[in-house]
Formats: C-alpha cells, sequence, structure tokens
C-alpha cells in the first residue's frame, strides 16, 4: 500500500517514469497520475505523511471503501487509526497498516 503526498491511496493510476537517482542517472520509477508526484524508491525517499486527524479517518475511509469492510470492521479499524494517531509518532502509512494488521490478527 502506498499512501501519496496527496493523501490517496493509490493501487492505480500510476505512470512509468525515469527520475535520477543514487543509483544512476535514469532509473525508472512511477508517478501518480492525479497529482504528477514521481517516487523515488532508490533512495528511500517514500512519502512520509503526516496529516492531521481529521484528513486520517478521511484516508482511512476511502481505505475501508477500498477493500468492502462491513461495518463492525469499519468501526474497529478508525478506533484503532484514532489510537495509533494518539501516539503521534507513526506516518499515515504505517498507521493505516497497523490498524488494518490488527483488525486481522482478531
Amino acid at each position: 500500500m502506498l499512501i501519496c503526498e496527496c493523501g490517496e491511496i493509490i493501487r492505480s493510476g500510476t505512470f512509468r517514469d525515469y527520475i535520477r537517482t543514487s543509483a544512476g542517472p535514469s532509473t525508472l520509477t512511477i508517478g501518480h497520475i492525479k497529482c504528477g508526484h514521481i517516487f523515488n524508491f532508490i533512495d528511500d525517499k517514500k512519502p512520509k505523511r503526516y496529516s492531521s486527524k481529521k484528513e486520517l479517518k478521511s484516508i482511512a475511509m476511502s481505505f475501508c471503501e477500498k477493500n468492502n469492510l462491513n461495518f463492525k470492521d469499519i468501526e474497529r479499524f478508525l478506533i484503532d487509526v484514532d489510537r495509533l494517531k494518539s501516539i503521534g509518532n507513526l506516518t499515515d502509512g504505517d498507521i493505516l497498516i497497523k490498524a488494518f494488521e490488527k483488525l486481522h490478527n482478531k
């Protein structure tokens, strides 16, 4: 799972591009069609988004819809997202992944 800097969860809607990295002058990577952001995975520059609680809950709901979660699971997922956000040192992607893993490790 990849969360773009624009806040959208990316599963499709990408394009290929070549960028300069520490591995070479022309390294294949992907970009997000919606906002145009190009990812540099070679130099470990994955997007680390730290949203507000309100923005994160919106992203979490989008995540729930894309994964077809039922109402009970959505409730548990959002509670875990809120709890993990309160810790204050995790990125949005880390929070969503940990909450989703906890949901499936009942």
